[in-house]
């Protein structure tokens, strides 16, 4: 669009605008038009159009110093006008979406298909019915009002299944809500400052207006686009609009134009607001995407359905990510790796499900073949058409027996399970200070096995307070006498002070009478502040004398500099400079000290080193920050070249040099203690002197006295990883990391190459785990490298909230330990689920799969299964997944990433349960008529109604998984299952319910549930035989699981899957559109390969009668594989990764594979 077409659509534009706008002097498309040009345009235009930047404050009209009047009509106008700050989200899908996209479930599907063919079947009734020679089976039991209920099963099933939809949608509804309020959260409480009415007052981001003056400084993420008015080495990143990474200079003559959603990396300002919302640059990027956001998911869906079909044949899961999926893409932009729970969760759910596919198939396969063999080869009956339909509807029976197996091998219940236990932890960790952002962020915590965290704010109150001083050739141990210190210093302190620091820093009086002064903005200058006053000096009377608009020129605090300087005109036209910073760092550049008389005299090096001795040194060791304070003046011709900053920032002279204490905060070193006692090693990284910063780490308990520990500066760390050419080498960072306690004097590169360092080693078993603190813009590098990175809420600016997975609204280091505990507990709720559902699984399978085979008709019926496996699992993954977590969870040392789902005392619980319950169950199945003495259900016609003997089964069964559920509240072996069973309100609710609609169902269920009502003492064996669950664990809690060597452990990751996916991504993503395609033909033949060897081995487990748990053992190792294909980069990796996962996995008859030799 050339600029010619573009002014002629505005003007069009503006005689419709015109009577809107004629309030202001602009029009909402002028500015619009404005803000789209960049730098020189822009000053051109202004130029032109307007004058000045004043003249666009006149026609918005604001005033620059005093701001907007902040009347409701006026802000309610100019919202009307120009919009409101804000920009609208997305429509979240709607209640049908998401039951239309839980219907997508495969199994599910299958179950629908069987139930409505079921349905069809019964409605029909064939002429042949009548003839006796259709099938021996019909006979019996069978009266008409029986036949005329045949139909109820089928809808049953679609019951259950309408049931099992509602829910799971239902969660994914909540979860979306739950996310959305979360981000609602995140965005109402970021607060930004504006001038209105002459006072500075902070608002909600979503009140700016058009007019606004902000004020501006390092760290904002600016909210709105604006004119840049007035301010001092204002350095944006421009890179989240541009994606140039350089930093941009703006100033009022060349570049004035700042944009939304930019970040301030140096210097401070004021802006005028000139468009908010939508039609700010960001808002506009914003409505495009929402605009492209129909055709982009068509996009996605494509890829979705190719990446689908190649990263998983067996889809009866919803895979455990399903639930998820949106929500993480929504969530996790920059995060690709998959969580490492959610990796050990998938595998698992494959494993499972594969192995229930196989299961089902050959149920289906023996029912259809006994039925055939026994009716047309045994009897030698005559296929009759008119009997088709009869045996049609056995084969739909025994193929709804088989989904059924199916449907109870899958557990469903774990991604729900997941979903649940991380949405509740997230709530509950808001009241613990904790503001997730990512879901899983909150469960790697419970892994961490190393914290970085800052000194400033997280250990320390963050409430600075001078306490010892050295002015005058005096070190005063405490807070001088004002009458003690020369009048000409004092006058240079004050001013010092009061000039080079912000202006928005403050000191206001205290809120509560008693209470501290509050201290507002940057703390260290607060401190310096309150010195000032505690020296019963004004600092405001020299800050209006010398207002902001005045300063000549200053040099902004960076981490580069570690010092600020500010520069001022005096009366007489000559310039002064004060300075101040770290001390060392100030000090090698000051040649002056002023004397106690209040005259300069030389400052030599070894004077200077005499200092650093006596005075610096014994304040660090007080675990004091030292600040040095120093001035120059410089002559009024030739004007000095600001610009050149080394000749500018050398030849000061030394006012003082104070001592700032930052007080451990009280509860910290506890929390430090829990950390060391649940085998998570706290680091600190802070920019401070090294003595000050060992100070404290001794106060926290970081390091203790007479240990060998390290503690580094910056400048020795840098040297001590680094090779001869300067490169970081991972050997030598491994040499240092499990020494290093205290890194000081660090800069944010040295934190990010720590962070890097610690996670990329190899140098102990399990890959470590790092979470890290961060509060400055400059630490975002390294919170987005961490596994969870920290931000501070309080203390935190944007660009570091922006990278970091949790905000602690309190700063507090303690919140991060509470983020532990509930990591560790969602990981072991997840565990607790796993143990109850894998029993039921186990059990309801092989019951299902035995009985059918023997009795050709399974013991427990397809819609009891429903019920058992879908509604029961719901339920616990409920009661499970919301256990609190206790202090007990602090006592054990972090599980690693490679330490399976499913432990040995797990399995050995899973094992011990299923044979109890499979023993009983038999028994009652074979010989249960008898001691009941009731009809056996065995062997009964196609539409019989429901026997007591099976009601039996049925009710047993579902007692045992009832009190198999408080066993599972414990899973490493612990002897009381009821510890704390009542500060669980759910869970207790939740027994109590499953059981009531148990009674309902048995008494009442009749046909559909296929039960007949039961009498008292036939519900006390049930009960009573479920209770035998509970003695039963006891004595599973005896056996010595040291002893059990043959239990296989099951969901872990292997080495090889620790890859992280980004870095196989990164290579993929370089792969032209050919090689791609090439690629897919390969992946497509491993998966051809995969099946055979698969079907193969089981086969061959088969063949030697190697137990169930064997094939699925096997099964594990090729499942990673199908996983691993799509992701590797090129196929020579494949054989190597099949090499690492299964050492043990390949038959004999499968190890001379083709595909060995083909691919390697």
């Amino acid at each position: 669009m050339g600029d010619m077409t573009n002014s002629d659509f505005y003007s069009k534009n503006q005689r419709n605008e015109s009577s809107h706008g004629g309030e202001f002097g602009c029009t909402l498309e002028e500015l619009r038009s404005l803000m789209e040009l960049r730098s020189t345009e822009a000053v051109v235009k202004i130029k032109e159009t307007y004058g000045d930047t004043e003249a666009i404050c006149r026609r918005l009209k604001t005033s620059p110093v005093e701001g907007l009047p902040g009347t409701a009509p006026d802000l309610e106008k100019r919202r009307q006008i120009f919009g409101q700050n804000f920009i609208p989200p997305k429509k979240p899908k709607t209640f049908l979406q998401l039951v239309w996209e839980a219907l997508q479930d495969v199994t599910l599907i299958i179950l629908e298909i069987a139930a409505i063919i079921s349905l069809g079947l019964s409605f029909y009734h064939p002429p042949g019915e009548g003839n006796e020679g259709c099938a021996a089976a019909q006979a019996g039991a069978e009266d008409e009002g029986e036949a005329e209920a045949g139909w109820i099963e089928g809808a049953a099933i679609l019951l259950s299944v309408i049931c099992v939809v509602l829910v799971t949608a239902f969660n994914d509804w909540s979860k979306e809500k739950q996310f959305r309020g979360l981000q609602s959260r995140i965005e109402q409480e970021q607060k930004f400052t504006v001038v209105r009415a002459g006072q500075v007052v902070q608002i909600p981001v979503a009140e700016i207006v058009v007019g606004d003056i902000a004020q501006i400084k390092y760290g904002d993420l600016l909210p709105a686009d604006g004119l840049f008015i007035q301010g001092n080495d204002l350095k944006i990143d421009e890179s989240s609009l541009t994606g140039e990474s350089d930093q941009v200079r703006k100033s009022v003559d060349k570049d004035p134009m700042l944009l939304s959603g930019t970040h301030v990396m140096e210097g401070s300002g004021r802006m005028v607001v000139t468009a908010v919302g939508v039609n700010s640059q960001t808002g506009i990027i914003f409505t495009l995407l929402g605009a492209g956001g129909e055709e982009e998911e068509k996009k996605d869906k494509k890829a979705k359905q190719q990446d689908g079909a190649a990263a998983m044949e067996m889809q009866p899961l919803k895979s455990a990510e399903g639930g998820d999926a949106d929500d993480k893409k929504k969530a996790n932009m920059h995060k690709k790796e998959k969580s490492v729970l959610q990796g050990k969760l998938t595998k698992l759910a494959v494993q499972i499900g594969k192995a229930g596919l196989v299961m089902s198939a050959i149920t289906v396969i023996i029912l259809v073949l006994y039925f055939t063999v026994d009716t047309f080869v045994v009897n030698k009956k005559p296929w009759l058409p008119e009997c088709t339909p009869v045996y049609v509807q056995y084969f739909v029976k025994f193929f709804i027996i088989g989904v059924t197996v199916l449907v109870v091998a899958v557990p469903e219940g774990l991604p729900l399970a997941v979903t649940i236990s991380l949405a509740y932890s997230v709530k509950k960790m808001m009241k613990d200070n904790n503001l997730v952002r990512h879901l899983d962020a909150c469960e790697t915590m419970g892994n961490a096995t190393a914290i970085c965290s800052d000194k400033t704010g997280t250990l320390t109150t963050n409430r600075m307070t001078v306490v010892q001083a050295y002015i005058g050739d005096v070190h005063y141990k405490e807070i001088p006498d004002p009458s003690s210190i020369n009048a000409k210093t004092m006058e240079l302190l004050v001013h010092a002070i009061a000039i080079n620091s912000a202006y928005t820093t403050k000191i206001l009086p205290p809120e509560k009478e008693g209470a501290l002064p509050r201290q507002v903005g940057n703390k260290t200058e607060c401190g310096l502040l309150g010195f000032v006053l505690d020296l019963k000096q004004d600092y405001e009377a020299v800050r209006i004398q010398m207002p902001e608009e005045k300063l000549y020129k200053v040099y902004t605090f960076n981490s580069v500099r570690k010092s600020m300087s500010t520069v001022i005109k005096l009366p007489d036209e000559s310039f002064r400079m004060y300075s101040k910073g770290a001390s060392e760092i100030v000090l090698k550049k000051c040649c002056k000290i002023l004397s106690g008389a209040g005259e300069p005299r030389v400052f030599r090096p070894r004077d200077r080193d005499e200092m650093v001795k006596k005075v610096i040194e014994p304040m660090a060791c007080d675990g004091l920050r030292t600040i040095c304070v120093a001035y120059r003046d410089f002559p009024s011709s030739p004007e000095p070249d600001w610009d050149n900053e080394n000749d500018i920032l050398n030849d000061l002279i030394c006012i003082c040099v104070v001592g700032i204490e930052d007080p451990v905060r009280p509860e910290v070193p506890e929390a430090i203690r829990k950390c060391q006692r649940a085998g998570i090693t706290v680091r600190m990284v802070t920019g401070d002197n090294i003595n000050t910063a060992r100070a404290i780490a001794i106060k926290c308990g970081i390091i203790h006295p007479g240990e060998d520990f390290l503690c580094l500066e910056g400048k020795e760390f840098n040297q001590r990883i680094r090779n001869e050419k300067g490169e970081i080498e991972q050997e030598r960072i491994d040499k240092i990391w499990p020494k290093l306690r205290v890194l000081a004097r660090s800069s944010p590169t040295d934190k990010h190459t720590l962070v890097k360092g610690i996670i990329d080693s190899t140098h102990t078993e399990q890959r470590q785990v790092v979470a890290v603190t961060g509060d400055g813009t400059n630490d975002g590098p390294a919170l987005k490298k961490a596994d969870v990175g920290f931000a501070m809420g309080i203390a935190g600016t944007d660009v570091a909230k922006e990278a970091s997975d949790i905000i602690l609204t309190d700063d507090n280091f303690s919140s991060i330990v509470k983020a532990v505990m509930w990591g560790r507990n969602v990981y072991d709720s997840i565990s607790k689920f796993l143990q109850f559902q894998l029993t039921v699984n186990v059990v309801a399978v092989i019951v299902a799969f035995t009985g059918a085979c023997i009795t050709q008709d399974s013991p427990l019926k397809a819609v009891q299964m429903l019920w058992v496996n879908l509604i029961m699992d719901t339920f616990a993954s409920l009661a499970l997944a919301t256990e609190p977590p206790t202090e007990t969870l602090l006592l054990r040392k972090p599980y690693g990433r490679n330490k399976p789902l499913i432990s040995r005392t797990m399995m050995k619980n899973i094992l011990g349960h299923a044979v109890y319950q499979l023993t009983l169950i038999f028994t009652l199945l074979f010989v249960g008529e008898k001691m009941f003495q009731i009809d056996s259900g065995r062997n009964a016609p196609l539409h019989s109604p429901p026997s007591e003997h099976y009601t039996i089964i049925f009710n047993t069964f579902v007692m045992m998984q009832l009190f198999n559920e408080i066993n599972a509240r414990k899973i490493h072996g612990e002897r009381n299952v009821f510890d704390g069973i009542f500060r669980n309100p759910i869970f207790c609710t939740i027994v109590l319910g499953t059981f009531a609609i148990q009674i309902v169902i048995v008494q009442f269920g009749g046909k559909p549930f296929s039960c007949s009502p039961l009498q008292l003492d036939q519900w006390l064996w049930c009960i009573f035989i479920g209770l035998g669950e509970l003695v039963w664990g006891q004595v599973i809690a005896t056996i010595p699981t040291s002893r059990l060597k043959f239990l296989k452990e099951a969901g872990r990751l292997t080495q090889k899957e620790e890859i992280p996916e980004e870095e196989l991504n990164e290579d993929v993503e370089e792969i032209d559109h050919a090689e791609r395609e090439l690629r897919r033909g390969q992946i497509l033949w491993f998966r051809g390969l995969n099946r055979i060897q698969t079907q193969i081995e089981v086969v061959n487990t088969f063949k030697s009668g190697a137990s169930f748990q064997g094939a699925l053992r096997r099964q594990s190792s090729v499942t990673s594989q199908s996983q691993d294909v799509a992701n590797l980069s090129s196929p020579s990796h494949v054989s190597l990764s099949n090499a690492l996962s299964s050492p043990t996995s390949l038959p004999p008859a499968a190890a001379g594979h083709p595909r060995r030799e083909g691919v390697s």
